[in-house]
């Protein structure tokens, strides 16, 4: 998978209020493109113009800088959202570490995050993460079945399951708001009661404080033809 630079205009998106699902008043993505290839990822879709979503990533290099800019700007402090459009902490992360310096800043600044993924390697900045937690910080894992085997499939370059919940568990330790997004449940391969119950039990035994579900897959375009095909 190709990885190219870029320069952004802007950073920071307001969120449409009220955020029914993470109280978000801001959201943020350092990246386009995602290296995890999830079957089911609705930022393949047309709607959102990332051309080559599974062929390249796209690193926003002047992240860092805009980001200051910004929240100097801010007037009212809100809750900052990652893992919207991309895996704030896809493989590429353990290399550029722009999720880690962008958390670093929103510190300095005192905001509170949301962040959401599907790896582990958000444990490397478990001290910032706990520092934001002054004011505010949780991170919800997605989650969509209990099987390690069966995420695989579905998920073929995501961390597996069961990291993540070791990882849920390590933050629930440290005092973070933890817990899942359990969406989507794939229909005919992950809706059934044996893998739902699965998932709310690991859940509460690693230490989540809340489950956020969403059950419906969304099927627009190229995504729904890629979903297929998979």
């Amino acid at each position: 998978m190709a990885i190219k630079e870029i320069q952004a205009k802007v950073l920071l998106a307001h969120v449409k209020q009220p955020d029914p699902w993470f109280g978000l008043r801001y959201n943020m993505n350092l990246y386009r493109g995602c290296r995890h290839r999830c079957i089911y990822c609705d930022s393949r879709s047309e709607c959102y113009q990332i051309e080559h979503f599974d062929r390249e990533v796209l690193v926003k290099a002047n992240a860092i800088e805009l980001l200051q800019k910004e929240l100097a700007r801010k007037r009212v402090v809100g809750t900052i959202g990652l893992g919207s459009m991309n895996d704030p902490y896809m493989p590429l992360e353990a290399q550029v570490n722009l999720t880690g310096r962008a958390l670093q800043v929103i510190a300095r600044f005192g905001f509170p995050v949301h962040v959401v993924t599907k790896s582990d390697l958000v444990l490397k900045d478990l001290d910032t993460l706990c520092e934001i937690n002054r004011t505010y910080a949780a991170v919800s894992f997605t989650v969509t079945t209990a099987d390690d085997g069966l995420a695989k499939k579905v998920e073929p370059n995501a961390p597996l399951v069961s990291a993540r919940f070791r990882a849920m568990q390590t933050l629930a330790e440290h005092g973070l708001h933890t817990g899942l997004t359990m969406m989507p449940v794939l229909p005919f391969i992950e809706d059934n009661e044996e893998n739902i119950c699965q998932i709310v039990e690991q859940a509460h035994e690693h230490g989540a404080a809340y489950i956020v579900p969403s059950f419906g897959v969304t099927l627009r375009d190229r995504q729904r033809a890629y979903y297929y095909d998979r």
